[in-house]
């Protein structure tokens, strides 16, 4: 607790009275571009990552960074109506990363046999489960894992598109959605681009990523 007080007053002292005008702006409305939905991994800074300032982001963080589906109201179905229906965002981001403990738990279900709440929650990425035992036979270990967390995201952003109010904004290009994943390990952040059906790094090079390519069956 002590490191916690001790960040309050560097705050106060140097970021703050250095950006008092951003501040007093802030407190008459938010106006964030972006709705950032990611994991709550202590790993996982949203700001640090995407170089961004307060007020820039609306952020959603859970187990797994999930989107539920209509049919399941809760916290982040309430936080992504209000972001595109009150807030008016222009994008929305979800990101997933390596190394991620919901999907690990995804993959080996009875590590989590004792936190029934984690699994109840983990349950509702069963599919993900289904698509990687079809696709990634063949792999395993962590790049098992970053296959799961990839495809994680891609079912996540299924689950946005079936809110009528983001389908209706994105309907209309208003709205622009997709799909990240953060490497820890080497600081990259890597874009699903449908053209290429992979993902690609963010930026000049857009090397994919270092997985194998999934393999179908029958094929």
């Amino acid at each position: 607790m002590q490191k916690l007080v001790q960040g309050v007053h560097a705050f106060q002292s140097e970021y703050f009275s250095k950006h008092k005008k951003l501040f007093k702006k802030l407190s008459e409305g938010q106006n964030p571009e972006t709705l950032f939905i990611t994991c709550s991994d202590s790993r996982v800074v949203p700001h640090l990552i995407t170089d961004t300032q307060p007020g820039d982001l609306f952020i959603v963080r859970n187990i797994g960074n999930v989107v539920p589906t209509p049919k399941l109201p809760g916290g982040t179905a309430a936080a992504v109506e209000y972001a595109v229906e009150v807030l008016g965002v222009e994008n929305i981001v979800v990101c997933g990363h390596t190394l991620c403990g919901a999907m690990r738990a995804l993959l080996d279900p009875k590590s989590i046999e004792n936190l029934p709440f984690v699994k109840k929650w983990v349950d509702q990425t069963e599919k993900v489960r289904k698509i990687v035992g079809d696709r990634y036979a063949h792999l395993e270990g962590n790049e098992l894992l970053t296959a799961a967390v990839e495809e994680n995201v891609l079912v996540q952003l299924e689950h946005l598109r079936e809110f009528s109010f983001v389908a209706n904004r994105l309907k209309k290009n208003t709205l622009h959605v997709a799909g990240w994943v953060f490497k820890i390990e080497t600081g990259e952040v890597f874009e699903f681009d449908p053209e290429a059906g992979q993902f690609l790094t963010i930026g000049s090079d857009r090397t994919p990523s270092v997985r194998p390519p999934p393999v179908t069956k029958g094929g």
